[in-house]
């Protein structure tokens, strides 16, 4: 491979790891190529990317901001599925293709400019996605207007009842 060619891969991850906040790195000895296709599909279906790297390349390719335990990751063959937005969300694709296929194997990542080790990968999954926490969220906070205003009700209500049977009663 030439000079000039390595620059441009080493600058198009640059700007792949500048747009993703989330980078998951992937042994996928075992892949094939239509499961690569398969899982190239699924994760440009979801506004996510995956991208099979030379280690010496993408470790050229890391800035200094970027965790120094990140490099010792790089290590066999690599390849790294970037996502700009809800990491929970593409961590549970790609352990569910995983799961389906049995080839994929989580070597580490980042997280907004965290270190994930493979141990965590596990606990990323189980996590809720950020539109059912915000979800939560709002329903917390409405929850006590909704019972002050029934609170609120109650008497009024009550007083009603208490007046159509004294009318019925007459």
């Amino acid at each position: 491979m030439k000079q000039d060619a390595k620059q441009k891969l080493i600058h198009g991850l640059q700007e792949n790891f500048d747009r993703a906040n989330t980078a998951y790195l992937l042994d996928y000895t075992h892949l094939t190529v239509a499961q690569a296709v398969a899982l190239r599909k699924l994760l440009r279906k979801n506004a996510y990317s995956l991208k099979v790297v030379k280690n010496r390349l993408a470790l050229r390719a890391l800035k200094e901001d970027f965790p120094e335990a990140l490099h010792g990751y790089f290590q066999k063959p690599t390849a790294i599925a970037f996502g700009a937005e809800e990491p929970v969300r593409l961590a549970r694709l790609l352990r569910d293709f995983s799961v389906q296929n049995k080839v994929l194997a989580f070597k580490g990542g980042l997280i907004e400019g965290r270190l994930l080790t493979p141990d965590r990968f596990e606990e990323v999954c189980k996590l809720s996605s950020k539109q059912e926490l915000l979800g939560k969220i709002g329903y917390l906070m409405a929850l006590p207007l909704t019972q002050l205003l029934r609170t609120w009700q109650a008497p009024v209500s009550q007083l009603g009842r208490l007046l159509s049977q004294l009318k019925e009663k007459k």
